[in-house]
């Protein structure tokens, strides 16, 4: 099984926010590729704003999310591994039940596939 492994350093994350992005309704992608080749690893990061609640509510979003990156891996090869992910979690994600949001997950992932191919 696939580990995921969280970016550090900011400017790895200043790198990839300047590159592409897909925006969801619960949630938006930022991706680029991956000038290292780790492909035992997925390296992406969930990053909540503030404004969107408590710590608990951001991080009962971030669970989700991640819950939902875990399925997706288990399933088909939808996540390409040679590539680095933000996720930036929005305020629905708390609210909606979490097939709606694994569904999101499944056909964002597709698009960056078919982006990237």
């Amino acid at each position: 099984m696939t580990k995921l492994k969280s970016l550090n350093r900011s400017k790895d994350f200043i790198k990839i926010l300047k590159k592409e992005k897909l925006n969801t309704k619960y949630f938006t992608i930022y991706f680029s590729k991956n000038s290292k080749n780790f492909s035992k690893y997925l390296n992406i990061s969930f990053v909540m704003k503030k404004k969107i609640g408590n710590a608990v509510t951001r991080n009962k979003i971030k669970r989700k999310l991640k819950n939902a990156v875990q399925k997706v891996l288990r399933g088909k090869d939808l996540i390409n591994l040679d590539y680095n992910y933000v996720v930036f979690g929005k305020n629905n994600v708390y609210k909606d039940n979490f097939g709606s949001i694994l569904h999101e997950m499944n056909k964002t992932f597709k698009k960056i596939n078919q982006i990237n191919n």
